[in-house]
């Protein structure tokens, strides 16, 4: 168990005024939602549908597992992303390069809306798919490491956690846009829903991107990245972020894949594979899961803030820890309350699971992870570090969660001893991971 610590109190970031942290805070929370909306959609779209309308010749199970499959080469493109968005970001900038990934993102997401099925053009539906969800994918790789830079190294010391922790929330007022589309969708007849309704939420994404893009065209570069520009030699001007991470930072990547697996897979679990799950499988009306949904999501608003301003006062480390035994805690309880069918135990199980184990996870994750890289490779550290979690941790949960439930003969209890495992990993790289909360941004060590 590490600290890091510096007592300097001269970093360029202090110089950051109220106006510009706000509008900051406020463009990479616009950019975190587009970025899980898109992503969720999709998400959401491959529970419920595209098993019918890419893979129609499969088994249920395999059509199933098919799109949940499409749903994970996304998370394959995301290191990916991260190293090539990582590489401009820590070379040309934060800004231009959050520029190229917003637009990035929404482009692939409206065209997924604009793809004929199996039906009109066979094989290459699928395969169109894949293509587009790997675009995505790649864009959003380079998305969430720059996203979270901008406001940590804006944001004072002592409310880094606080003030990085409101975009991280993007991921719930994602999910809300994403549940309430596909809510909307729902309210359509059957055919409907499977001829043309499914793609107006995917079309949707065009709308937020034109409204990020004004948000971020009024941005300036960090001036912690001014600082380390100023400073570079011409030595230090050559060398590539990505193989830099590699020779210097490499247990900080596989500290932040570890610590991923009790937050990434508690959320895509109840996101994904339980809306298949609980109304394929128990029965539950596909409204009232959405309706729980979208209540977390509201919540998780709130206790972000909470857990982010505590991590500021006791550190990052503490926080994680809890927020990764309560995630095993709450495991077991999930599923028992998920099968009651009933809107408020269900809702109880989504509490316990998502607004009190994964949001105090998730809150203070922007500060941590973006804390434990020098300056020169911030953006491809923590941007490479995070990605390659959500290929592990993240991409693989809704396969995996759906493998084991049909080996458990359509059961729940591996599911849930596998959200149970990975938190208590998370527990532990936590427990002897270095504290960050101290650290200077401009100090490369």
């Amino acid at each position: 168990m590490t600290t890091i610590d510096a007592t300097r109190t001269d970093s360029p970031q202090a110089l950051t005024d109220r106006k510009t942290i706000i509008r900051v805070v406020a463009s990479s929370f616009i950019g975190n939602t587009i970025e899980f909306y898109d992503f969720l959609v999709y998400g959401l779209a491959a529970a419920l549908v595209f098993g019918k309308l890419f893979f129609p010749n499969s088994t249920p199970l395999a059509a199933v597992l098919a799109s949940f499959a499409t749903f994970g080469v996304g998370f394959v493109a995301r290191p990916l992303g991260g190293i090539f968005f990582g590489h401009l970001g820590d070379t040309v900038g934060r800004k231009t390069t959050l520029v190229i990934t917003l637009v990035g993102m929404g482009t692939a997401t409206a065209l997924i809306g604009l793809l004929p099925t199996y039906e009109q053009v066979g094989v290459l539906a699928p395969v169109l798919l894949v293509v587009l969800r790997f675009l995505q994918g790649f864009a959003v790789g380079g998305e969430w490491g720059g996203a979270m830079l901008m406001v940590v190294e804006n944001a004072p010391a002592n409310r880094r956690g606080f003030l990085s922790s409101w975009p991280q929330t993007g991921g719930f007022s994602g999910q809300l846009l994403a549940t309430g589309a596909f809510a909307l969708v729902n309210l359509l007849p059957e055919h409907d829903i499977i001829t043309w309704g499914w793609r107006l939420p995917f079309l949707a994404s065009a709308v937020l991107v034109v409204f990020g893009l004004y948000l971020r065209a009024k941005l300036d570069e960090t001036a912690v990245f001014k600082d380390t520009k100023a400073h570079a030699t011409p030595k230090e001007e050559k060398r590539a972020p990505f193989f830099e991470v590699l020779r210097h930072s490499w247990g900080s990547l596989i500290l932040i894949m570890l610590l991923r697996f009790a937050e990434s897979v508690p959320f895509f679990l109840v996101t994904v594979f339980a809306v298949s799950y609980a109304t394929g499988q128990l029965g539950v009306d596909k409204q009232t899961l959405l309706n729980v949904i979208m209540v977390t999501c509201i919540i998780a608003f709130p206790m972000h803030g909470l857990f982010g301003a505590i991590s500021d006062k006791v550190g990052r480390r503490p926080v994680y820890i809890f927020g990764a035994i309560m995630a095993a805690i709450s495991a077991f309880p999930f599923f028992y309350l998920l099968q009651t069918g009933n809107f408020l135990l269900i809702t109880l199980g989504y509490v316990m699971l998502i607004n009190v184990a994964h949001n105090s996870i998730n809150a203070v994750q922007p500060a941590f992870f973006t804390e434990l890289f020098g300056a020169k490779v911030r953006y491809s550290g923590a941007s490479i570090g995070h990605q390659m979690g959500a290929i592990v941790a993240g991409g693989a949960t809704p396969f995996v969660a759906k493998a084991l439930s049909a080996a458990d003969n359509n059961g729940w209890t591996l599911v849930a001893a596998y959200v149970v495992c990975g938190a208590l990993v998370a527990a532990i790289a936590a427990y002897f991971g270095p504290e960050t909360s101290k650290r200077v941004l401009t100090d490369e060590h």
